[in-house]
């Protein structure tokens, strides 16, 4: 009963726990049944060292649950297969509300006798089986808004144990699995709570001995789960020891410190032996609640230096600054960082153009935000996205540039288009220093990188790298490599455009690649001078080259040849970009200002267009592309879009075409018949396809135009079926009712 007298109920809440057959899990499941909760109790049912499997556990507790008139379920899944434990409840109960994580095993063992099998077991119950039990579960509470989880822990992994190292690492892991999704979940109210119980169990008879077992029971434990589960408990991202009828909250300690470092000194290993007593005195000791809390104590010793440490940030890019370093151009012009790759699906170009700025409320952007649109496009400047991942890191490898890295600004950029940017693949980059320049209070990197499609060059992109007080070198002023600014003309614009960011505008952009926290975090954006998280530059680079792609080019991404910027002030999300623009030719000159201000944001900036850059070839149908299949699939497409309710009734299945031309996979079709009203779509099927087909164009249409049987392609090896053959033959009223040319 609580303080107010009003027994803690669960009436129509649905309860997962695992390891449910015995012990503390079958007392959980007890009291949660007892109190109203429709209960899945899971046990696999095998050994205390994982191995075997029964159903006689979960059941006898399913069958004790229901003798006292409560609800419950049994499920045999090992957690590891999560989903099917989780659909369980769904089946049985239409939802679910509480995941306690119970489940373990022990292979206790010294540490030099540990197994490669000792370790993996042990991490793939604990850790991985909680993970994969709670993240089946996670997207159901998040749609309910609301959900309680339990992860359990162990004074093994708090305080460690002989013998235990494999069992204590997966127990405090769990304290960091529940600590973050704690945070993540706070605002669907789904609460995650962590317990360290001891209790009297078959786990626990190997490490204590019998009559502290039998006072230490499970009944002493399970009611601190049950109000952590109720709805009213408003305990979030804690961790509780508990056991024998006693509970206690832990929580991080740390001492006040000391610092060890001197303004432009060295620190060394002396300064930390002469401060250890004060490093290690826990008199006032701070209680640190969040890692915002915790950095913040790094923030107020940085500020204390003139220098900010070196962590000063770069208003546009918002690259970190550290101390002077030395540079000999000698060494670094010419070299050649570690080549890179970027592998992406058309998820990633959809994500850069909602970053910067595109939404569906202007038709216009439709091809550059939906993948089954027919002209689906990468905008342009999606190009520097796979080419910062050159740059990202790979300085350090280069002789000659020993500089401090995190002192770098992105001062200018340019692109210049060769092809249009596939909407998925796998491109390489490959960066070269280009020239070096000393500009007295600074240097200036140029860094060349040329990104591939296998061996066609798509695009050239050039990063110049600023280099706070790494100047002072002796060397050129300036480099006949660099590609240089322009000044607009001095006359009215010709066009002016408009886009009001988004307050979210950062924080999606960043999702793009550049995850640097003073995008995003006002304490990091605080520490780099700025009242609010600022927009990345490229960000506003974007904004500025769809302006002029949709004022000159009619979005056409084949007409865009190139843009340079300079980086000259920040943008606060949710300001509004002002893009001005001077048609010169083919030279269009820009100026981007943030309208609230009147502050220029991108100076000396301008876009080169080009009349015709490889413009797709068109057929006489006038339809993009070589491939006669790609009739059918319009024919069928459009089909669909008349009947498609009616054919979901009658196939429920997924169809995904790959054909081939001259023996490569030339594209991608996925009849999607069990979804919604139905769709056709160019790609990969974005749900796993039912039954995917394997042929070439030419025997495609034959097929379709009846003249090859589908049978006799198969056996002769010219379509290839992978996945539920007999879901094919439904596909026969498809082609022959709805693919008619």
């Amino acid at each position: 009963m609580s303080a107010s007298g009003v027994a803690l109920r669960f009436d129509g809440k649905v309860a997962l726990v695992t390891g449910a057959g015995g012990g503390l899990g079958r007392t959980y499941a007890l009291l949660l049944a007892e109190r109203g909760a429709s209960v899945v109790v899971n046990d696999l049912g095998g050994s205390i060292k994982g191995e075997g499997k029964s159903s006689s556990a979960a059941d006898r507790v399913v069958e004790e649950i229901r003798a006292k008139g409560g609800k419950a379920v049994p499920n045999y899944d090992s957690v590891e297969e999560g989903e099917k434990i989780v659909q369980t409840a769904l089946d049985a109960y239409g939802r679910i509300d509480i995941v306690i994580n119970n489940a373990g095993i022990l292979r206790d063992r010294s540490f030099a006798r540990t197994s490669d099998l000792d370790w993996d077991l042990i991490q793939r119950v604990h850790l991985r089986g909680s993970f994969k039990v709670t993240r089946a579960a996670w997207n159901h509470m998040r749609n309910q808004k609301y959900g309680r989880i339990i992860m359990t822990a162990s004074s093994s992994g708090i305080y460690g144990n002989f013998g235990q190292a494999n069992y204590g690492a997966a127990k405090l892991g769990l304290v960091g699995l529940s600590n973050t999704l704690a945070i993540e979940g706070q605002k669907y109210n789904i609460q995650c709570n962590t317990i360290a119980p001891t209790a009297g169990s078959r786990l626990t008879q190997t490490v204590l001995p019998q009559e502290l077992l039998d006072a230490l029971k499970p009944e002493f434990v399970a009611p601190l789960v049950v109000w952590l589960c109720h709805e009213s408990c408003q305990e979030n991202g804690s961790l509780f020891e508990v056991g024998a009828g006693w509970i206690g909250k832990l929580r991080w300690e740390r001492t006040l410190g000391a610092t060890v470092r001197q303004k432009d000194q060295q620190m060394t290993p002396e300064a930390v032996r002469d401060n250890w007593e004060r490093i290690c005195d826990f008199e006032n000791a701070t209680k640190p609640k969040s890692n915002k809390e915790s950095i913040s104590t790094l923030y107020e010793v940085l500020n204390k230096f003139d220098d900010k440490a070196g962590m000063s940030m770069n208003p546009t890019s918002g690259s970190m600054q550290m101390s002077t370093s030395g540079i000999n151009p000698a060494e670094a012009v010419g070299k050649k960082l570690p080549l890179t790759e970027y592998t992406y699906t058309n998820l990633q170009p959809i994500l850069y153009a909602l970053g910067v700025g595109m939404t569906t409320k202007d038709p216009d952007h439709l091809k550059f935000l939906f993948e089954g649109n027919e002209e689906f496009s990468c905008l342009p400047t999606f190009g520097v996205i796979p080419a910062q991942d050159a740059m990202n890191g790979g300085f350090a490898s280069i002789p000659g540039l020993n500089i401090d890295f995190t002192k770098v600004l992105h001062g200018e950029q340019y692109l210049e288009m060769y092809k249009p940017l596939p909407t998925s693949g796998t491109l390489k980059s490959e960066g070269t220093i280009a020239d070096i320049f000393d500009k007295g209070s600074g240097a200036v990197i140029l860094l060349d990188v040329h990104t591939y499609n296998e061996k066609d060059l798509l695009c050239y992109n050039q990063f110049s790298i600023f280099v706070v007080g790494a100047g002072g070198f002796g060397g050129k002023r300036t480099s006949d490599k660099v590609k240089v600014t322009k000044d607009p003309p001095n006359r009215p614009p010709d066009a002016i455009m408009s886009d009001v960011t988004s307050v979210d505008q950062a924080a999606l952009y960043r999702l793009s690649g550049d995850r640097n926290p003073l995008h995003i975090e006002p304490n990091f954006a605080a520490f780099g001078g700025f009242k609010k998280p600022i927009l990345h530059g490229l960000c506003s680079m974007g904004f500025a080259a769809r302006h002029v792609l949709k004022q000159y080019a009619n979005n056409d991404v084949t007409k865009f040849k190139a843009i340079k910027a300079r980086f000259a002030k920040p943008v606060i999300p949710g300001q509004t970009l002002e893009t001005k623009m001077w048609k010169d030719g083919n030279l269009i000159h820009l100026q981007t200002k943030v309208k609230e201000s009147n502050e220029v944001v991108l100076a000396g900036a301008y876009v080169i267009l080009e009349d015709t850059v490889h413009k797709p070839k068109a057929n006489d149908t006038g339809m993009t592309g070589q491939l006669q299949s790609d009739l059918v699939f319009a024919e069928i497409s459009r089909r669909i879009k008349n009947v498609g309710m009616e054919l979901v009734k009658k196939v429920n299945a997924i169809f995904q075409w790959d054909i081939t031309k001259d023996g490569s996979t030339a594209a991608q079709w996925t009849i999607d018949l069990k979804n919604g009203s139905g769709e056709l779509y160019k790609g990969a099927a974005r749900h796993r396809a039912d039954t995917t087909f394997t042929m070439s164009d030419e025997d495609f249409i034959q097929i379709v135009s009846g003249k090859l049987n589908p049978q006799k392609a198969f056996f002769a090896g010219k379509l290839k079926v992978i996945g539920n053959i007999m879901l094919s033959q439904k596909l026969e009223m498809i082609l022959k009712d709805y693919a008619k040319l």
